[in-house]
């Protein structure tokens, strides 16, 4: 009855008992002599070839390049064959150990050892796999290098005025910012070609038209003013489609925060800006009461600029002759003089800034 019923190996026809591990019934039906005999625990090719940008370390891995975080040409081989190992399905607690060789600049020695379980059975395999270093230049890299731009953002202010420093700086501190956040999501081809300073203002090159619009965008949202684009036709690509770049002009507006102007066809007096956000709100430094521009106007009414608070200087006050004026000392001549006193003016002050312009003497809040 036993002989009747037994599994006999179809390989050495020694009796056995089908087990679980094997691609077909076959290899089930085998014994552990015979299965073992036909058995790799591991797949791995012969040599593993890698290639690897030498300008920023990104690796190529199957038709685009991967920044993989790697601190050198090691910790490149060690991931590259662990991608690279094809482990049999038969197997459970699977382990394996790395000892890496450096053989010269471009080739690494992978020592790996691997141990398993299968059919019950613990196993080891020791194979030794060359990895290659293939030294390239990335696409990115290989833009960088060439000055590569597809826009342009000029950063220009409407009027006689340049942009202000705190303008470019920031506008720089956008580009930079926006790229870097594009980079983290994984998008290599953002960054930023060159940015260069000019007498009417700040031009900047960048990757992606994406980036020169968002810049532009930022900036206005910011600063005021507006933008427009324009493209400019440059070359076809390798299947003969059209390639354009470009230029988004920012124009900033006329007044910035700070500066003191005298508003055309308005009787209310000068206005010291204090934005230009949307639209251009500000203060009266006759009697300190609030202005906003209307909608129609925006940020851009027609104005004369009188100077900023930077231009201010202190002088002495004489006396508060009421709420609505008060005796200063003229800056320049030093005679006594009676001007509007806004209500933001502390009675109680020995002396104040105040601006002196083709307008008169106006008192401007403190800094």
């Amino acid at each position: 009855m036993s002989t009747e019923s037994a599994t006999f190996c179809p390989r050495c026809g020694d009796p056995t008992t089908e087990a679980e591990t094997g691609a077909t019934r076959r290899e089930r039906a085998l014994c552990n002599d015979c299965y073992f005999d036909d058995f790799d625990l591991v797949d791995v090719p012969d040599t593993i070839e890698v290639r690897v940008c030498a300008r920023c370390g990104a690796v190529h891995r199957g038709n685009r390049w991967v920044d993989v975080g790697a601190q050198d040409y090691t910790d490149i081989a060690i991931e590259e064959t662990t991608e690279a190992l094809g482990v049999h399905v038969g197997a459970s607690e699977f382990d394996w150990q790395v000892r890496p060789e450096q053989v010269d600049a471009t080739t690494i020695r992978m020592h790996c050892r691997f141990s398993g379980i299968v059919r019950g059975e613990p196993m080891t395999e020791e194979v030794t796999v060359p990895v290659r270093i293939s030294k390239e230049t990335c696409l990115r890299c290989g833009r960088i290098a060439g000055d590569y731009y597809a826009s342009v953002v000029q950063v220009r202010a409407v009027g006689d005025r340049t942009p202000t420093t705190e303008e470019t700086e920031r506008a720089k501190e956008i580009a930079n910012d926006i790229v870097a956040d594009m980079e983290a999501t994984g998008d290599r081809n953002a960054f930023v070609t060159e940015l260069s300073e000019k007498p009417e203002g700040l031009d900047m090159k960048l990757s992606t038209t994406k980036i020169g619009k968002n810049v532009s965008r930022k900036l206005t949202e910011e600063f005021g003013g507006s933008f427009s684009d324009s493209e400019t036709l440059v070359t076809e690509d390798e299947d003969g489609n059209e390639v354009y770049r470009v230029t988004f002009a920012v124009r900033l507006p006329e007044f910035v925060a700070g500066d003191v102007i005298d508003l055309e066809d308005d009787d209310g007096g000068p206005v010291l800006v204090r934005s230009v956000r949307g639209n251009l709100k500000g203060v009266r430094v006759t009697t300190g009461e609030p202005y906003e521009a209307s909608y129609e106007v925006g940020d851009a009414p027609d104005a004369r600029k009188l100077g900023t608070t930077e231009d201010a200087v202190d002088t002495t006050v004489v006396t508060v002759e009421d709420e609505n004026a008060v005796q200063l000392l003229d800056p320049e001549t030093y005679e006594a003089k009676t001007v509007a006193r806004p209500d933001y003016m502390d009675e109680s002050s020995d002396t104040v800034p105040v601006l002196r312009s083709r307008e008169g003497i106006h008192v401007l809040p403190d800094a």
